[in-house]
């Protein structure tokens, strides 16, 4: 599903990333962990498509993502990656429905699939009573779910996922572990999650520890 070879990555004379040899196979639920610095995030951002290596190949669906050029690589992007991050980045001003249905339509679905789709998801994360209300309306984990029907709504490879509890409670946090688990046995999602949470870590297929840029 993944196979990245050789990353670096550089800010400025800060070396973050010294030469990263990291593969995913499809429906494996990995987690990268390690302390503050290690490159955790960055490697992650690189391996979405939204951040570039400083040398290196990565490969997608054995598509070499690293020679894309931006717009391909956008295309890509929406079509072959979701992403759940720490803080849903749900937009204020749209439904539930609405923020789920956005990868959709920057697709060019049209509405209606995207609406099914939506529906589709949100009522597998139990939430169908919540399709109408704002972010604003909702809990922390029902951000968190609805983030996480949007990183789906594209059928994607594989999902990203940057401390995706590390703001919820304890409730919660189990909830959207146990989540991850049955996305992979129904659907075949893959997942690579970066995390501090040591109960996931543990769920996990494998866990990659991550220290001062480099795969201990």
């Amino acid at each position: 599903m993944i196979r990245a070879s050789g990353i670096t990555k550089a800010f400025g004379d800060l070396q973050v990333l010294k030469g990263i040899d990291f593969s995913v196979e499809r429906k494996e639920i990995v987690t990268i962990v390690g302390p503050s610095g290690a490159g955790k995030t960055t490697l992650l951002q690189i391996l979405g498509t939204l951040s570039r290596p400083d040398s290196g190949v990565i490969e997608i669906q054995n598509q070499a993502v690293t020679k894309m050029d931006e717009n391909k690589l956008a295309a890509f992007r929406n079509q072959f990656v979701g992403f759940v991050f720490q803080f849903h980045h749900l937009l204020p001003e749209f439904t539930a429905l609405e923020n789920v249905c956005i990868p959709a339509f920057i697709a060019r679905k049209t509405r209606k699939q995207a609406e099914t789709r939506a529906y589709e998801l949100l009522e597998f994360l139990n939430l169908t009573d919540r399709v109408s209300h704002k972010p604003a309306e909702l809990s922390g984990g029902e951000k968190q779910r609805v983030a996480v029907a949007r990183a789906l709504m594209n059928k994607p490879a594989v999902i990203l996922a940057d401390e995706p509890s590390g703001n919820l409670d304890s409730e919660n946090q189990q909830y959207l572990h146990e989540l991850f688990f049955s996305l992979r046995d129904q659907f075949d999602q893959t997942f690579v999650i970066v995390t501090h949470d040591k109960e996931l870590a543990e769920m996990s297929d494998r866990s990659i520890q991550m220290k001062d840029g480099l795969i201990c």
